[in-house]
């Protein structure tokens, strides 16, 4: 370990006591205690019972209050769970330290097994995008569909203003960054993640943005939060370099469940030119371009994501319906290839993922 570089903070005895985590009305939490891990799990009761599981994945430095609004809009259509990833929103670090992206991947198939609420419908946003993909194309039993959000899929190109972010992999800038903004009240930094990562920060209602503070003032309590921050951050670094089947492009490429794509034409973090292409490589997508969103369309608008949604979970039960019948007809020998569903542009479909318009 480099001599600059932060050590890592372990689990136990080291928490102090902080502020409870918000919980919206409606919403429940519990902790699950799964080996080398406890994960903090939101959840919405269905609307009814018989509901097909979903569980939403966050991005980095996010929680699963960042799908709280997606969430209430379709909690009549799925069975909703979010996950606080190890070492973010009310989850503690893991036990062995490992912030990577497969790591974060290995604790949400832990976690599905664990439940028994497999295959679910699953949904990611940024770091948590590369993480479902993962998932998603190692183990296709856990996933009905998949949802992106502005995925962290490798760029050669790398935004000039995701920049900062990345250098928070690299050892020791953490400590800089740490040392030069003490002085930042919790106001100060939330301003400046929203400029980040919204379209619009004027969007964010003056009740969300105190809640947004609050949730800050907790988390820079927390001995672990800026070492979680740089190792995930790494994580994703790390995750862009590897090769071959284990790249992040290779295995969305294996991605057998229908899969919906989800960019901002205003996203500072992941480059709207990566639409197109994530809608050329992944075999079964759609595509849905927001112009004014940013890095965050579900909490900037949930409704448009919500509906985009609906149609992806409508195709896909179509789909498994028609599977179905062709199995019985065929005697139980399943019918080969997928369908390739519509897809949405800037606010529409555009008929397949070769004619989605807009990339990013």
């Amino acid at each position: 370990m480099s001599s600059t570089e932060l050590p890592y903070v372990p689990t136990t005895n080291v928490l102090p006591k902080v502020a409870p985590v918000r919980v919206a009305e409606g919403e429940r939490l519990k902790s699950v205690r799964l080996p080398g891990i406890t994960l903090t799990v939101r959840s919405r009761p269905p609307a009814r019972e018989g509901l097909p599981p979903a569980l939403y994945v966050h991005g980095l430095g996010g929680s699963s209050q960042n799908w709280s609004a997606l969430m209430e809009l379709l909690d009549a259509d799925v069975d909703c769970e979010a996950v606080d990833l190890p070492g973010f929103g009310d989850s503690p670090p893991p036990d062995d330290g490992d912030y990577s992206v497969t790591g974060h991947a290995r604790a949400v198939i832990r976690y599905l097994d664990a439940s028994g609420r497999g295959p679910v419908h699953l949904l990611g946003n940024s770091l948590g995008g590369a993480v479902t993909t993962r998932v998603a194309a190692v183990r296709p039993d856990l996933v009905r569909t998949l949802t992106l959000v502005s995925p962290a899929l490798p760029e050669m190109r790398i935004q000039r203003s995701a920049v900062p972010t990345a250098l928070l992999a690299l050892p020791g800038v953490v400590q800089l960054f740490t040392r030069f903004t003490t002085g930042w009240t919790a106001e100060q930094r939330v301003r400046g993640v929203l400029t980040l990562c919204y379209g619009d920060p004027e969007r964010v209602s003056p009740e969300g943005f105190h809640n947004a503070v609050q949730e800050m003032e907790r988390r820079l309590q927390l001995p672990y939060f800026w070492d979680a921050m740089a190792r995930s951050a790494r994580g994703i670094v790390n995750a862009y370099t590897l090769g071959g089947q284990h790249g992040l492009w290779r295995q969305a490429e294996r991605v057998l469940a229908p899969t919906l794509l989800v960019y901002g034409g205003r996203d500072q973090l992941v480059g709207f030119r990566m639409a197109q292409k994530a809608a050329r490589t992944f075999r079964d997508a759609r595509l849905l371009t927001l112009p004014n969103a940013g890095h965050v369309a579900m909490m900037e608008y949930p409704e448009t994501v919500a509906m985009a949604f609906r149609e992806l979970l409508a195709e896909a039960e179509a789909g498994a319906e028609v599977r179905a019948t062709d199995d019985v007809a065929s005697g139980g020998v399943a019918s080969g290839g997928g369908s390739s569903g519509g897809g949405f542009a800037d606010g529409g479909f555009a008929g397949g993922a070769e004619s989605a318009s807009a990339g990013s």
